[in-house]
């Protein structure tokens, strides 16, 4: 009963900070217009019918049944009208303001969310490398402890955040796969796995000693395979450790499963940028650890090398905060570019369905952390979110804000507007492009729920 409150008490919280990220942008609008002296006549939060409204001045303000959106309405925004204080009587730079400050107060709230993740983590991590794992592939292939990153495959590095994206979708090239490292790399992610589905597995019932259990055999597993001078030596420390796992969880009726060779592997490889010793070296071909899943046959990415920590005081709040928000933008950047020139598909989209399982499945996984820690996961999400809708907002596609405000850059360089029916069939276009493209969205969202 307690588990099943936690999760409606997330999922109540994830609605309230969505909503939160619509109110927000809509308040941009509506705070500038209202200070542009534009006549609003309508703010909403929530779409469809209302369940109350009240007037003050000459604003209506209501609150309607589904928490999916808002609006607000100013007197000729979609329409010519002989009020002198409409949006369309408005001055060119005053309308701008308007447009522009929904994606501006998303970003605003971005930061906001982003200091309230960032001033409870304990550290924070520079751009500077450490150390490496015994499996580390990169510090195989040219990276050392000290370097500074720079730049990965071109991407600028201002925080550790950076790393993630250009190392996701670095090129998978092929290499040998019958290299010693390779299969002691498989003996290991072969047994990471293994463990990790005796520890999901709700039937095992595994007690919080066995499950310690595990980790302290999986972590012996990995320094003794590394040592290893030969694929049998590697094979043998694998074996045994398979079965004290296995003895450990209580599990009797097994079979070692085999490492299987392969001539090729794909591995994931970057060029990289560092700063060593005062002076910038560019790193070819960097390799990072590469592995698959039983559950996801497509090669994963391990960032396999650690950076060094960056003491936490105020000025470094403040400065990762910004940092770390501005990464965010960049990434969305990326990915929103990325979805232009087709380095990203349909499938990696996702709607307000698949948006709502990812918050739901971040807050469960984050759970067994506790509460607050699924709280503060919900929020990292959700900055990411509102982020992604201001910057969205403002990409120059007929419909959206930017679109509209590349209409009002032509007005201010013509001196004159573009007559309203040319704006609306575009806009038109635009809108029913976009609705289109979220219905393929949401249908993407169902069939990867269902399947």
């Amino acid at each position: 009963m307690t588990s099943v409150l936690t999760t409606i008490a997330l999922i109540l919280i994830g609605v309230l900070l969505f909503e939160l990220i619509i109110f927000i942008h809509e308040f941009g609008h509506f705070i500038t217009a209202k200070k542009s002296g534009i006549k609003v006549n309508e703010f909403s939060l929530g779409m469809g019918p209302k369940i109350f409204s009240f007037g003050k001045g000459e604003t209506k303000y209501s609150l309607r049944v589904f928490p999916i959106g808002g609006f607000c309405a100013m007197e000729g925004e979609d329409e010519e009208s002989p009020e002198p204080r409409a949006f369309n009587n408005a001055k060119v730079w005053k309308r701008m303001i308007v447009i522009i400050a929904g994606a501006v107060m998303n970003i605003i709230l971005g930061f906001v969310l982003m200091f309230v993740v960032v001033v409870q983590q304990d550290a924070y991590s520079s751009t500077e490398v450490q150390s490496f794992p015994a499996t580390s592939f990169s510090s195989c292939t040219g990276l050392q402890s000290g370097d500074v990153i720079k730049e990965i495959n071109g991407y600028g590095i201002s925080t550790s955040m950076d790393f993630n994206y250009p190392i996701s979708t670095a090129e998978l090239k092929t290499v040998d796969g019958s290299t010693l490292e390779i299969y002691k790399e498989d003996c290991g992610n072969n047994l990471y796995n293994m463990a990790v589905s005796l520890v999901q597995d709700k039937n095992n019932k595994l007690s919080d000693e066995q499950v310690s259990k595990v980790n302290e055999l999986l972590s012996k597993s990995t320094s003794e395979i590394v040592k290893a001078k030969s694929k049998e030596d590697a094979y043998s420390v694998y074996e045994n450790y398979y079965k004290e796992i296995n003895d450990a969880c209580g599990i009797k009726d097994y079979k070692v499963e085999k490492i299987v060779e392969k001539e090729t592997r794909k591995r994931y490889t970057a060029d990289i940028l560092v700063e060593r010793n005062g002076e910038e070296k560019l790193l070819k071909n960097v390799q990072f650890f590469t592995y698959t899943t039983k559950d996801n046959s497509d090669p994963q990415v391990s960032i396999d090398f650690y950076v060094k920590p960056i003491e936490k005081t105020f000025g470094s709040v403040l400065s990762q905060t910004f940092k770390q928000t501005i990464s965010t933008c960049k990434m969305i950047y990326a990915s929103l570019g990325g979805l232009l020139t087709g380095k990203f598909g349909l499938k990696d989209m996702s709607g307000p369905i698949g948006i709502a399982s990812a918050v739901t499945t971040v807050a469960s996984e984050s759970l067994s952390s506790g509460f607050m820690s699924a709280v503060n996961s919900i929020i990292y999400v959700m900055m990411i979110i509102t982020v992604n809708l201001g910057l969205f907002n403002m990409l120059p596609f007929p419909a959206l804000d930017g679109g509209r405000f590349v209409f009002l850059i032509i007005e201010a360089i013509r001196g004159k507007s573009v007559p309203r029916k040319v704006e609306a069939i575009v806009n038109g276009i635009g809108m029913g492009l976009l609705i289109l493209l979220m219905i393929l969205i949401t249908a993407n969202d169902i069939f990867k729920l269902i399947w």
